[in-house]
C-alpha cells in the first residue's frame, strides 16, 4: 500500500502533459495520442515478461524490475523534448508504462493470501491505497513543469524528471518492505501441484482461460473497461484546451478523473464480495456509458466535461475490482500468475490500439464521436453478461 501511494504519484504527475508534449515534439494534434499509447503498449508488452519473472521469483523482483525501467523512460521522454525527437519520445513513453504495470500488477498481489469471500475488498484495498498520490499527481503538473524554468528542459517535460525520481522511492519501497513475498507465501502454502512449472506456465494460463466461461468474460470486462477509459481520458485534455481550459483546470479535472478510479474502489470490492461479481461489472458498463455522453456532449460546460470524466474513472474502476477478482476466482491457482499477465496484456494492447485511434477519431471526426466509439465498445461486454447470467445463476 505504501509503494501505490508513492508510485501512484508518479505517472498522473505526467499524463495529463503527455498528448501536449507529443503535439509539440511532432508539430501536429494527430499524433498527439501516440505518447499515451506508447505507454499503454509498453504496459502490454512488459506484462507477460514481468509475470514470468513473478512466477519465478516472486511479486517483489519484478515489481522492483518494472519501477526502474520506468524511471528509465521518464529520463528518456525529458532527453526526447530536450533534442525534439518523437521516435526517442515514443520509446519513453514505452519504457515510462512499466510504472503503470507495477501499479496494475500490485493488485493481485494482495489477492495471493485472500479468503475467497475477501478477495475483491483486497484487491480494492490496494486499488484504493494510489488514490493519494494519484489525486495529487496532476495537480503537480503546473509546478513541476515551472520548476525548470530558465533551464533547457522545456516545461512540457519537466513532470517526466519528476516522476523518475517518484519511482526510484517506489522501487527502494517495494524491496525494502514487501516481506514476505507474497506469492511466493502462497506457493509454500499450497499443495504440490503449485510448484510444478507446467503448471504454472503460459500455456497453462491460456488453457485455463479458454476451459472457463467467466475467465474470459473477466478478460473481456477489463479489457474494454481499460479501453474506453483510457481512449477517452488521453484526449480530454486537448478537448479542455481547444475551449479555454488552464493548465491548472485540466489538471483538477484529471484529479477528479482520478479519484473516481481509485478513491471509491473499496466500494466496488465490498459489493464485488457481497452481491457478486456479475452485478457490479454491470454497473460499471452503465457508469462508463453515462460517462460518454456527459463527456461527449460537454462542449463548453467544463462542469460537465468534470463530471463525465468522473464517472469514467468510476466505471473504470468497478470494471477493474469485479473483473480482477472474477478472473482470479475462474482459475486454478497454480495458473493464477500467468493469467494475470496475460490480462494485464490483453487489457493494455486493447487500449493502446484504442488510445493510439483516439487522436485521429478526434482529428477527423471530432471529441464527441470519440465517446460515441468508446460506449459502442460496451455492448458486447454487456451481451456477454446477460448470456452468462442467463447460462448459470450467480451467488457470488
Amino acid at each position: 500500500m505504501t509503494s501505490q501511494i508513492i508510485g501512484g504519484l508518479g505517472v498522473p504527475i505526467s499524463i495529463a502533459l503527455a498528448p501536449v508534449l507529443a503535439t509539440e515534439v511532432s508539430g501536429t494534434e494527430a499524433l498527439s495520442g501516440l505518447a499515451s499509447s506508447a505507454s499503454v503498449a509498453g504496459t502490454a508488452l512488459l506484462s507477460l515478461p514481468l509475470a514470468a519473472l513473478m512466477t519465478r521469483r516472486g511479486r517483489r523482483a519484478g515489481l522492483v524490475l518494472a519501477y526502474l525501467i520506468g524511471a528509465t523512460g521518464a529520463l528518456v521522454v525529458v532527453l526526447s523534448a530536450v533534442t525534439s525527437s518523437f521516435a526517442l519520445l515514443l520509446l519513453g513513453m514505452a519504457a515510462f508504462g512499466a510504472a503503470s504495470s507495477a501499479n496494475l500488477q500490485a493488485r493481485f498481489a494482495a489477492a495471493d493470501l485472500a479468503a475467497p469471500d475477501h478477495r475483491a475488498r483486497a484487491i480494492s484495498t490496494v486499488v484504493w491505497s494510489t488514490t493519494l498520490g494519484a489525486v495529487l499527481g496532476p495537480n503537480l503538473s503546473a509546478p513541476a513543469s515551472r520548476s525548470f524554468e530558465g533551464t533547457s528542459i522545456p516545461g512540457t517535460a519537466g513532470p517526466f524528471l519528476w516522476a523518475a525520481g517518484i519511482f526510484l522511492v517506489t522501487a527502494a519501497v517495494v524491496a525494502v518492505l514487501l516481506r514476505p513475498d507474497p506469492l511466493l507465501t502462497a506457493r509454500a502454502l499450497a499443495g504440490p501441484a503449485e510448484q510444478s512449472a507446467e503448471a504454472r506456465s503460459l500455456r497453462a494460463g491460456v488453457a485455463a482461460v479458454k476451459a472457463s466461461p467467466r475467465a474470459r468474460l473477466a478478460l473481456l470486462t477489463v479489457a474494454v473497461c481499460h479501453t474506453v477509459m483510457v481512449s477517452i481520458m488521453v484526449m480530454t485534455p486537448l478537448d479542455l484546451g481547444h475551449h479555454g481550459a488552464s493548465l491548472d483546470l485540466i489538471g483538477l479535472v484529471i484529479s477528479g478523473h482520478i479519484a473516481g478510479m481509485f478513491a471509491f474502489s473499496p466500494v466496488w470490492g465490498w459489493l464485488a464480495d457481497r452481491i457478486g461479481r456479475l452485478s457490479v461489472i454491470g454497473l460499471a458498463a452503465g457508469l462508463l456509458s453515462l460517462a460518454a455522453l456527459l463527456a461527449g456532449t460537454a462542449g463548453d460546460s467544463h462542469t460537465r466535461s468534470a463530471a463525465g470524466l468522473f464517472l469514467l474513472g468510476l466505471g473504470w474502476s468497478a470494471g477493474l475490482v469485479a473483473g480482477s477478482a472474477l478472473l482470479t476466482d475462474s482459475v486454478p491457482q497454480p495458473a493464477r500468475a500467468a493469467v494475470q499477465g496475460l490480462s494485464d496484456l490483453t487489457m493494455n494492447t486493447s487500449a493502446g490500439l484504442g488510445g493510439a485511434a483516439a487522436g485521429l477519431v478526434v482529428a477527423q471526426a471530432g471529441y464527441g464521436w470519440l465517446n460515441v466509439i468508446g460506449a459502442s465498445l460496451l455492448v458486447p461486454l454487456a451481451g456477454l453478461l446477460l448470456f452468462t447470467v442467463r447460462r448459470r445463476p450467480v451467488t457470488g
